[in-house]
């Protein structure tokens, strides 16, 4: 039987992970035959997938941060592709591959190339894809403002250590929300638009969210009269943030803002005045555990069992 392939698009910064290098040539004495290309700069990982694409590739791995993770959802759901993704979590984060219960161990995780992939959704707001959450307010900005540095010493909490050090900043936006049977409007500290579960270093924003169900979860935290005091009583005892939040599950939400409305797309920065958001449906064939918390009941079992799977 011919070996099976996959394509890795590694960040630059991982070229020498060790334990990287040994988790693939682990699979490749398994019989794998893994190519294994790095990013440098803006607009690499798209190029490396159409180069996955037209080599004939039908597995793609993304080994990365949440930002490796964006850019290779974004070129396979440009490209239309059949092609089917793996995850590979580098980065500090990595959000969606822990709230999706893909291991955080190299080894493990290429692992799942041997797994079904499952079809998943794919949220979508001005032309642009994400994976796995869209935020806005204050936690959006807390991400984007999250120094490289700080990350590196402190991992995921580096995301509430900012938080903690801009509460001067805190500010409510003004908003209204529209969707099927839906209508919200008031003022607004943060804002989650989910297909995956948590964002800025595991905040679950979106806690029972399924990235296989056609509908993307809307969490929306307003904001209270006395913005700073009631958060930091909140935190004092405990973040008990979550019997505030207003949700809904949705196939499609409008936003309109008095100003411009911070957000934050799966790492991307972007802002606007007028959003769309809604769902494609089924728009990514990915390779997840076979319990993995985010599929529904009825996608446990796979779409499609891996071709050309090297014998063992």
């Amino acid at each position: 039987m011919s070996a099976a392939k996959a394509f890795l698009i590694l960040h630059g910064k991982q070229a020498l992970n060790e334990d990287v290098r040994a988790a693939v040539e682990q699979r490749r004495a398994q019989g794998w035959e893994l190519a294994v290309r790095l990013t440098w700069e803006g607009g690499d990982a798209q190029r490396l997938v159409h180069e996955a694409l037209d080599a004939g590739y039908t597995r793609v791995i993304a080994g990365g941060g949440d930002g490796t993770l964006r850019d290779v959802c974004e070129a396979m759901a440009q490209a239309g592709t059949e092609a089917s993704l793996v995850l590979l979590p580098l980065g500090t984060a990595n959000d969606f591959a822990r709230a999706a219960g893909v291991p955080l161990a190299p080894d493990e995780a290429l692992a799942l190339l041997d797994a079904p992939a499952h079809a998943i959704d794919l949220g979508e707001v001005d032309g642009q894809v994400f994976l796995n959450m869209a935020t806005g307010g204050f936690g959006s900005q807390v991400t984007a403002n999250t120094s490289e540095d700080l990350k590196k010493v402190l991992g995921g909490a580096a995301y509430l250590f900012t938080g903690l050090s801009r509460f001067s900043e805190l500010h409510a936006a003004y908003a209204e929300l529209v969707g099927p049977d839906f209508h919200w409007k008031g003022d607004l500290l943060a804002l989650g638009i989910g297909n995956g579960r948590q964002a800025g270093g595991g905040q679950a924003l979106c806690p029972d969210a399924l990235a296989d169900d056609g509908l993307l979860d809307i969490s929306i935290l307003p904001a209270p009269q006395e913005v700073v005091g009631t958060l930091k009583n909140l935190m004092a005892g405990g973040w008990g943030l979550d019997n505030l939040f207003v949700r809904k599950r949705l196939p499609w939400v409008e936003i309109k803002t008095s100003e411009g409305l911070s957000i934050n797309l799966d790492g991307e920065p972007m802002e606007g005045d007028s959003l769309r958001f809604s769902v494609r449906k089924g728009a990514l064939n990915i390779h997840l555990p076979h319990d993995s918390p985010v599929l529904s009941q009825s996608s446990h079992k796979a779409i499609c069992a891996p071709a050309d799977n090297p014998e063992h």
